[in-house]
């Protein structure tokens, strides 16, 4: 048993509990230090804090920085939890993805998370298999569920773009039986674009199409692709139309996978001077926009996904049933 464990708050079926903050965190994992440059964005006693424990599957984490808290989902249990410095973790919404009255499956609920200009929370659904926004009345409204006809998959992450069009990645991963379901409607794994209520498809080349961010510019889509047999970060350049170039391949680590480091290419985030964080075997990798890894967040669990919050300057991470942290010198791209 991990140490930490002593310390995990424990979460009901139904509803966390809330918890008032201790005055330190428990340390998780290390920092891999590949190159010098990563002293510009991590000092030298940065640590990865945990904030919460106990969770099924943390994911899709996003700062809500009308309301100072981080939302993330904790797919398994359909769920929604905010955590704040002040309360700890509680509740947010459920269910969060998925409202049908049968089972359905081990990852019912919402995954990946954003808000709006508006303040509007956008959620990618796997059991409803949409992707839904929160109007500000408390009601929910469909964005995007089809593509020509067909039911999307089950939508995974997104990314916001200034202008307000959602990119957003559709792998199967949230049908019971993935890719194999009955259910499945589309023979692909794709890359949309939600503009003014229209559907486009802009890539069906990745096998399993999962974390997105855009560059601080736009004008680069990174796209994770967490197939094991080819766990690859893509980078698109992004038209003027808002449609793709051809891609290439940022970064492969298709060669950790087998080193028995948890963990495939998951969420990413990218920072204001270009720096791309992402989950992948071994913790959240962190590479220069040149493509250089500059070290990893070794978290020593598979690590979900990350998102900027406080001043921009923190990044939270959601590792398996961890919420973490981990102060740097850098801000998200946006902030």
């Amino acid at each position: 048993m991990k140490p930490i464990c002593l310390i995990v708050l424990l979460l009901g079926a139904a509803a966390a509990v809330s918890a008032q903050p201790p005055r330190s965190y428990p340390v998780l994992g290390r920092i891999v230090r590949e190159d010098p440059r990563l002293d510009e964005l991590l000092a030298p006693d940065a640590k990865i804090e945990v904030l919460a424990a106990g969770f099924e599957w943390a994911e899709g984490p996003v700062w809500d920085r009308k309301g100072g808290s981080l939302l993330f989902s904790d797919i398994p249990k359909n769920s929604i939890f905010r955590w704040t410095r002040e309360r700890g973790i509680e509740l947010f919404l459920k269910p969060s993805g998925y409202t049908g009255a049968a089972d359905y499956g081990r990852e019912p609920g919402s995954n990946g998370l954003l808000i709006d200009p508006q303040g509007r929370l956008i959620l990618m659904e796997h059991g409803d298999r949409r992707v839904a926004r929160m109007e500000v009345d408390g009601g929910k409204i469909t964005l995007a569920d089809r593509y020509q006809g067909r039911r999307l998959n089950s939508p995974n992450d997104g990314a916001l773009k200034s202008n307000g069009d959602i990119y957003f990645t559709d792998p199967p991963y949230g049908l019971p039986k993935q890719w194999d379901d009955p259910r499945r409607e589309l023979d692909f794994c794709g890359v949309y674009r939600w503009s003014n209520w229209q559907l486009t498809l802009l890539t069906t080349e990745l096998s399993r199409p999962n974390g997105i961010a855009f560059s601080p510019d736009e004008k680069t889509l990174y796209v994770a692709n967490s197939d094991p047999k080819r766990a690859i970060w893509m980078a698109y350049p992004v038209k003027d139309d808002g449609t793709l170039g051809p891609g290439r391949v940022f970064a492969d680590v298709t060669s950790m996978v087998s080193q028995d480091l948890p963990g495939v290419p998951d969420g990413l985030k990218v920072d204001a001077r270009g720096n791309l964080w992402a989950t992948g075997p071994g913790g959240v990798h962190i590479y220069a926009p040149d493509g250089k890894r500059l070290g990893r967040l070794d978290t020593g669990e598979a690590t979900a996904n990350v998102a900027w919050g406080d001043d921009g300057s923190t990044l939270y991470i959601t590792a398996d049933m961890y919420l973490c942290r981990v102060r740097t010198k850098t801000r998200g791209a946006g902030w």
